[in-house]
């Protein structure tokens, strides 16, 4: 029974570990720029998004991660994140991301009319 019980405890701890990992990698990916915080949004470094490594769906455009999926509808701008197959609805673009990212710009070469 011990050996039973330490086996499980072992894969517990380590699906435990990996889907942290997998969440701390995924969430650091969404957004690899600072500054520019105040409009008009001058001063941003880092990397922005690249659209164009994203895959295309119906309805946007989504990052696959390792935990969590990043989905961006192209219409309306809403921001959701599908973790393990269900959708969360998050929020829309911020005024600072459409700035910075210029998602707007790549969602119409990705032939969408965004709204947002």
């Amino acid at each position: 029974m011990k050996i039973i019980l330490s086996i499980f405890s072992a894969v517990g701890f380590t699906v435990t570990v990996l889907l942290s990992m997998g969440l701390y990698f995924d969430i650091k990916e969404m957004d690899k720029t600072e500054g520019g915080y105040e409009a008009p949004y001058a001063g941003a470094i880092g990397e922005t998004i690249d659209w164009n490594s994203m895959d295309l769906t119906r309805t946007g455009l989504v990052r696959r991660g390792h935990v969590i999926n990043f989905i961006v509808n192209g219409t309306t701008g809403m921001i959701s994140l599908e973790f393990f197959g269900i959708e969360f609805k998050t929020r829309k673009l911020s005024q600072r991301a459409i700035v910075v990212h210029k998602p707007r710009e790549a969602f119409i070469r990705r032939g969408f009319a965004p709204e947002f």
